[in-house]
C-alpha cells in the first residue's frame, strides 16, 4: 500500500450561482448547504456517509461542459450517483432529479446508467449498481 500524500477532502464545482447548485445537490444526495464563511461564492454540502461538494462562483464567462463533446470545451469530470440496483429505482430517481431541476442528456443505448446536467450544466450519472 502506498503512503498516503493528503486526506480527500472535497469535489469541487464551479458554477454560476453556488448556493442555488448546493440546494440542488442536497436535494439528491443529502446534507444541507452551507456557506461556511458567510460568503455566497463558496457554498458546502457535507454529503451523509460520503465526501464533501462544494460550489463555486465562477466569473461572468462561465461555460458548462457541453456532452458529449470532447473537440472543444471538453468534459472535464461528472459524478457517478448510486440510483439504485433495479431500473425501477433509476426511474424513481430520474423523476426525483428532474423535478429538482435537473435535464436528461443523451446516453449511450444498452449502458447501466443514464446521463443528466444540474441546473449549471455540469454532468452527472445515475449509475444502477448491483449491491450484493
Amino acid at each position: 500500500m502506498t503512503e498516503t500524500v493528503a486526506r480527500f477532502r472535497s469535489v469541487v464545482l464551479d458554477c454560476p450561482d453556488p448556493f442555488a447548485l448546493a440546494e440542488f445537490y442536497a436535494g439528491v444526495v443529502g446534507g444541507t448547504p452551507d456557506a461556511e464563511d458567510g460568503s455566497e461564492d463558496w457554498v458546502v454540502v457535507r454529503v451523509p456517509g460520503g465526501p464533501r461538494l462544494a460550489f463555486q462562483r465562477a466569473g461572468e464567462d462561465y461555460t458548462p461542459p457541453e456532452w458529449p463533446r470532447s473537440d472543444r470545451n471538453s468534459q472535464q469530470a461528472h459524478l457517478d450517483l448510486d440510483g439504485g440496483s433495479t431500473w425501477a429505482q433509476i426511474d424513481a430517481a430520474e423523476e426525483k432529479v428532474l423535478a429538482l431541476g435537473a435535464r436528461r442528456l443523451e446516453a449511450p443505448e444498452g449502458e447501466d446508467f443514464r446521463v443528466y446536467a444540474d441546473p449549471a450544466g455540469h454532468p452527472f450519472c445515475l449509475c444502477r449498481i448491483e449491491h450484493g
